[in-house]
C-alpha cells in the first residue's frame, strides 16, 4: 500500500460532477486541481448502507475543506453511470459539491493497494495529498466501519501548520513548534 511520503499515482478517470443534463460527467486527473491539497476518499461500492453516510458528510463539510484550500474527491470502483444513478436516487447525494471518481478498471485502487483481499472492492481509505502530489496522511478502515470526517479536517489542519501538533490538537490551539 502506498503511504506517507509516496507520490499519489497519476490517474485519468471519468467522474460525476453534476446532475445537470449534458454536464454530468468530466474526465479528471491528479492534476485537475493545481496548487490544491487533495482529500481523496474511497468507499467499497455504491447503493450500500455506510457509504452514503460518509459521502454525505464529506459533502456537508466541503466548505471546511475549501477554506483550507483542499479539493475533496470521492471514488469507488463503480462506473460513472452507477455513480450518477445513485446520486439521482439518493436524497443525501443529489447535491454533492465534489466529483465522484469511477475507478472502473481498478487501476488507481490497485496502485494505492486498497482493494479488499477477498471481496475486490475498495477499503474505506482516505488520502491527504499536498499540493506537490505527495501523500501526507492515510487512513484505512475495514468495510464495516465508517470514517470520521472531522478527524480528516483536524489532520489537514495539523499538516498545514508545518509545526508539531500534540495529541488531540485542534486548529487554534498551541502547537509544540
Amino acid at each position: 500500500m502506498l503511504t506517507v511520503g509516496d507520490r499519489f499515482p497519476a490517474f485519468k478517470l471519468q467522474s460525476v460532477v453534476s446532475l445537470e443534463k449534458g454536464k454530468e460527467f468530466a474526465e479528471l486527473t491528479e492534476a485537475s486541481h493545481p496548487g490544491k491539497w487533495l482529500v481523496v476518499f474511497f468507499w467499497p461500492m455504491d447503493f450500500t448502507f455506510i457509504c452514503p453516510t460518509e459521502i454525505a458528510e464529506f459533502g456537508r463539510r466541503t466548505k471546511d475543506f475549501a477554506d483550507r484550500d483542499a479539493q475533496v474527491l470521492g471514488a469507488s470502483t463503480d462506473s460513472h453511470f452507477v455513480h450518477l444513478a445513485w446520486r439521482t436516487h439518493h436524497a443525501d447525494l443529489k447535491n454533492l459539491p465534489f466529483p465522484m471518481l469511477a475507478d472502473t478498471k481498478h487501476e488507481l485502487s490497485k496502485e494505492l493497494g486498497i482493494l479488499h483481499k477477498t471481496d475486490g472492492v475498495c477499503l474505506r481509505a482516505t488520502f491527504i495529498v499536498d499540493p506537490t502530489g505527495i501523500i501526507r496522511h492515510v487512513t484505512v478502515n475495514d468495510l464495516s466501519v465508517g470514517r470520521n470526517v472531522e478527524e480528516t479536517i483536524r489532520v489537514l489542519d495539523g499538516l498545514q501548520t508545518d509545526e508539531l501538533c500534540p495529541c488531540n490538537w485542534k486548529k487554534g490551539e498551541p502547537t509544540l513548534g
